[in-house]
């Protein structure tokens, strides 16, 4: 389960790529974060789990002229006929603000035990992305151009503002191997007003009066058996103008996850000198 995703759902290639700077201008991102009270919606029976429950957490802390870090961790209990098992990842990055440049490091466990640590950052180039891997062993690799997350998920939002239903992209976040980049579909809907009855209106709280777009993603990975046709996985929710992502579901084929907004702290800016961005 590629768990990162979760929080870029935040988070593409687009055929002509905007400046990092002018996209950031038009949406700034809100400083925040954000615990998800995650559940199984739905799961066939050959996937053999019975219930996953959980929490994700996703902070972001920075701003469109120093760059952005984001912290996420993500942690489930899955059931299964036959055993219980913990998984926590937890994930740091940083992207700078031009977008050139994305560090990562995720350590995953389960129960308790360390199973991988991954570390490593990439750069932007004219002709693509260069990736050089320090943990578990030193590599490096270049892929296609292709967006961060913080480029996509400000990229996403200017698309929506301007009236753009459908496209396609591409991401790298250093999630897995941290040796592909993803090939995206995105639908966006009508922007909509936030309920009285909807149920994360209470952990929205000032935000509950803030518009949102309903958006779907679809992930496609190109070197799979399945190849363009199939997606490895679907992620739909609400974003907000500010950054905001809530009711998340998370289609994997043969389960799904709902994530559900239950806490949100906002971040005052920083008290600095403001960059000419």
């Amino acid at each position: 389960m590629r768990a990162s995703h979760l929080a870029l759902v935040v988070f593409l290639f687009s055929p002509v790529l905007a400046s990092a700077a002018g996209v950031a201008a038009a949406a700034p991102l809100i400083q925040h974060r954000a615990v998800y009270d995650l559940k199984l919606s739905d799961a066939s029976d050959r996937s053999g789990i019975t219930g996953i429950s959980g929490r994700m957490v996703y902070e972001i802390r920075g701003s469109a002229c120093e760059g952005y870090t984001v912290r996420f961790r993500y942690v489930t209990q899955s059931d299964t006929r036959d055993a219980t098992q913990v998984t926590d990842q937890q994930t740091t990055t940083f992207e700078d603000a031009d977008g050139k440049s994305f560090s990562f490091v995720t350590k995953s466990y389960t129960d308790q035990n360390l199973d991988k640590e991954l570390r490593g950052n990439a750069t932007r180039e004219t002709d693509g992305v260069k990736i050089q891997i320090d943990k578990p062993e030193t590599k490096s690799f270049e892929l296609a151009p292709t967006q961060f997350p913080t480029q996509h998920l400000v990229d996403l939002i200017s698309r929506a503002k301007t009236g753009e239903t459908f496209y396609e992209t591409s991401i790298f976040d250093g999630s897995e191997d941290a040796d592909k980049a993803m090939t995206t579909t995105v639908i966006v809907g009508r922007l909509a007003n936030t309920s009285n009855s909807d149920p994360e209106a209470k952990a929205l709280n000032a935000l509950s009066g803030e518009k949102f777009w309903p958006v779907d993603i679809a992930y496609f990975d190109e070197t799979s058996e399945g190849g363009e046709d199939t997606p490895e996985y679907r992620i739909s929710f609400k974003l907000h103008e500010n950054g905001l992502t809530r009711d998340l579901d998370m289609d994997y084929g043969d389960f799904a996850i709902h994530g559900e907004l239950v806490d949100l702290a906002v971040f005052e800016p920083d008290a600095k000198t403001p960059c000419n961005r």
